[in-house]
């Protein structure tokens, strides 16, 4: 196994999933990319890592859209153990609407995940090695994401899980999945709560255009979640 994430449920393995990503952007970025009506009130942060809570986007019925704080892993809505989140980190797109855990909130309850970039570790004869992935630009983006309400407990709990597809040709040579990045132009198709028809969201779930990422690698700063610091992306020499 490769080096793990610590968090309050469990040990994750960063090579096996999209389980580390970074928030960079000012928050006037993100409010003009997501079209928020203010800007959040958001600080940096450079390795976010599962259980934690994390920047989503949701569209009203009438079409506002909001940024919420969510946990990230999805607790089903009928779970009876919370514990279950710590496996629904992810969800492949391609399976997501014959899987007991994502049929409903694939129908209704859908978001945006706000990052700049994410990491994947690829496996060298050396071990692990990290990279980050960011837009061209480094613009904010948002990757394709589903939530949930548990109300089993002392207080209602919102939580996510990231969809992932199969890589495009930029992270193809690092590794063989990736999350799925929704483009600007399809965010009120993906975040409309009155679209219950899933066959037309399965454009949006394909992976990123080639030309939309680039990719470098990073020192195992980043393999520990407590590194939350710049440090995490900054390009090493292999």
């Amino acid at each position: 196994m490769g080096r793990t994430a610590h968090c309050p449920y469990r040990v994750y393995s960063v090579v096996d999933m999209c389980g580390r990503y970074l928030i960079s952007a000012t928050p006037e970025a993100i409010a003009a990319r997501f079209g928020l009506a203010t800007a959040p009130d958001l600080s940096p942060r450079w390795n976010v890592a599962p259980s934690q809570n994390v920047p989503t986007i949701r569209s009203s019925r009438q079409g506002a859209r909001t940024l919420s704080m969510m946990q990230w892993g999805l607790i089903p809505h009928w779970a009876k153990d919370p514990s279950i989140g710590q496996r629904l980190i992810n969800a492949r797109s391609e399976t997501a609407a014959e899987k007991a855990s994502f049929r409903t909130p694939l129908k209704s309850h859908r978001c945006l995940i706000v990052t700049d970039g994410f990491y994947e570790w690829q496996r060298t004869d050396q071990g692990k090695q990290p990279w980050c992935i960011r837009a061209v630009d480094d613009v904010p983006f948002g990757l394709a994401a589903l939530w949930s309400c548990w109300r089993g407990g002392d207080a209602p709990v919102e939580t996510c899980t990231i969809l992932t597809t199969t890589p495009n040709a930029t992270v193809k040579p690092i590794h063989n999945r990736m999350p799925v990045i929704v483009s600007p132009e399809d965010y009120n198709l993906w975040l409309d709560p009155l679209n219950t028809d899933v066959g037309s969201l399965q454009n949006v779930l394909a992976p990123a255009a080639d030309d939309l990422l680039h990719a470098f690698p990073v020192s195992r700063h980043v393999n520990r979640p407590v590194n939350d610091d710049p440090a995490c992306i900054t390009p090493i020499d292999l």
